[in-house]
């Protein structure tokens, strides 16, 4: 996976394909969030049927030494080069992305994959110092990752906090807003949306709209109009369709979609889409057969 994402023309060919089977709105550069840590030099593997491997968890002050400045031009070249490339093929908007501090932090300090990020949660509180200057860290990398793929032509960002569910309102607002905070204002003058997600944050969400960004995701927990009236009405919100959903039969993934967008209301600003990646064993059919559905009954 790190090799694909470091080889533009596959990049390319990767991020195209959904787009040669079915006419989605945007293309979303293809890579993973672990490319900018282990450009600087990380220990990182990504292991089939596992996830992302960290060779030497970080649990110390030494660890966060480990971690210097990226420099996106000279360490992560492959990234922009292939957003260059994908602009001249592409007549839809392109959407950058990078992982949230917070989720690239329990990878670091897991070592891998967890179900209840006990020692991520555990340095937390027992080195409040330690995970600020891992937060700072990350957060800059994060950063200039991202203002580095706006320059580099990508039209939106999303930035993907797959696991700061496992936190409460309380310790998001203490030990992640912050940096994100941070983030999300060293963006605020590029001129694209900016997206934020997280998985099972239906409890957060208001806190993450205080970050900053223009457009929040929303997993498929809490009904989209829900969603919306906790984060306000003056930003967008993208997601709600439970992936699982899409390995039912069609009349099944019709009733959910459908569902969907009657509590999108046709309010300007849903970005349709699922609550969380496409599984495994999800029929391409299934898929173009929601985007011309979603197509037919949000044209305008």
């Amino acid at each position: 996976m790190l090799e694909l994402s470091r080889t533009p023309d596959l990049v390319v060919e990767a991020t195209l394909q959904p787009l040669r089977r079915m006419p989605v709105d945007a293309a979303v550069l293809f890579s993973d969030i672990m490319v900018p840590l282990a450009a600087i030099g990380v220990g990182v593997s990504i292991d089939a049927g596992v996830g992302p491997i960290v060779g030497e968890p970080f649990s110390s002050n030494a660890d966060v030494d480990r971690l210097r400045p990226l420099e996106p031009e000279v360490d992560a070249p492959f990234v922009l080069e292939a957003i260059q490339l994908l602009r001249k093929e592409l007549s839809v908007p392109l959407i950058g992305f990078a992982g949230a501090p917070f989720t690239l932090a329990s990878y670091l300090i897991e070592g891998g994959p967890s179900r209840n990020h006990e020692r991520t949660k555990a340095l937390m509180h027992a080195e409040p110092e330690v995970w600020a200057r891992l937060m700072a860290a990350l957060g800059g990398m994060v950063r200039s990752y991202l203002r580095a793929q706006i320059d580099a032509g990508v039209q939106a960002v999303q930035i993907f906090d797959s696991w700061v569910g496992v936190l409460d309102p309380d310790d998001y607002a203490l030990f992640v807003l912050p940096v994100m905070r941070e983030i999300f204002d060293g963006l605020a003058d590029a001129g694209v949306p900016l997206i934020h997600f997280g998985v099972g944050t239906g409890e957060l969400l208001t806190l993450m709209r205080d970050a900053g960004a223009s457009v929040m995701g929303v997993d498929w927990r809490v009904p989209l109009h829900e969603a919306w009236e906790r984060v306000g009405f003056d930003v967008g919100v993208q997601g709600n369709l439970d992936p699982a959903a899409c390995l039912a039969p069609w009349e099944a993934v019709e009733a959910k979609a459908l569902a969907v967008l009657r509590r999108a209301g046709g309010r300007d600003g849903h970005v349709f889409n699922l609550g969380h990646g496409v599984l495994p064993g999800t029929q391409v059919e299934t898929l173009q057969r929601l985007v011309d559905l979603v197509h037919e009954r949000t044209e305008r």
